[in-house]
């Protein structure tokens, strides 16, 4: 996994440092302690894993990690408890308290090694088929695949929400999904397709996808398991 560290503390970075160079699995890419050039690097040059102060001057590993659009996984390392909530509800792989134990950081990377190979890699289209044609009435769309979050049936028609708008299309489940590539989007209930891509959150009986909460049918819960 690559890797980098961001810490204003020049030994703490030391410390993880050295404990990043007795992981064979881990690559560190260098390390920041201003988080505003981390942050200018991660736009354009993202690793696989951060290691993430968090009270740092200027900009904070928090304020940092939601500045992303796309942030990699993050473990924080530091020595305040009272923003772990904070972290876990940015979905970090774990918080380490300082000083850190190297078997402490061990874990962590486990955890985010695991995470990684758990993260279902984007499918790669032919260019025919990084667009679908949609037959809205007597208009027809060209939709970017990535741009579609989900399907939902309603009667005869299903509404397809995009990143940006709604188009009401007339077919039948069967067809629907003949018109997506496949391998990217699933039924997951009688009335919904969801791009595995934007799935979010998956629970027992819904997925986030986007702001909106998709319920998931007793019949399709292990095939999407499975999937993502």
């Amino acid at each position: 996994m690559n890797c980098i560290i961001i810490d204003d503390e020049p030994k703490a970075i030391e410390i993880l440092h050295r404990y990043v160079d007795r992981l064979p699995d881990l690559n560190l890419l260098g390390s920041f302690r201003d988080p505003a050039a981390a942050l200018s690097f991660l736009k354009t040059s993202p690793p696989d894993l951060i290691f993430l102060d968090i009270n740092m001057p200027g900009l904070s590993g928090l304020q940092l990690l939601t500045a992303l659009e796309k942030p990699p996984l993050a473990i924080f390392t530091t020595a305040y408890p009272q923003y772990a909530v904070q972290s876990y509800e940015l979905e970090a792989v774990d918080y380490l308290l300082k000083p850190i134990l190297f078997e402490r950081f061990e874990k962590a990377v486990a955890k985010a090694k695991k995470a990684l190979l758990a993260t279902p890699e984007k499918a790669a289209l032919p260019p025919e088929t990084e667009f679908v044609t949609l037959k809205s009435g007597a208009q027809i769309h060209r939709v970017k695949v990535d741009d579609i979050l989900f399907l939902k049936k309603e009667g005869n028609y299903f509404t397809v929400f995009t990143s940006n708008q709604k188009i009401v299309i007339r077919q039948n489940m069967e067809a629907a999904l003949q018109l997506l590539p496949e391998g990217i989007f699933l039924r997951v209930h009688r009335s919904y397709i969801v791009s595995l891509r934007h799935v979010a959150v998956a629970g027992k009986h819904s997925v986030q996808v986007g702001a909106y909460t998709i319920p998931v049918g007793d019949a399709y819960r292990e095939l999407l398991l499975k999937m993502i």
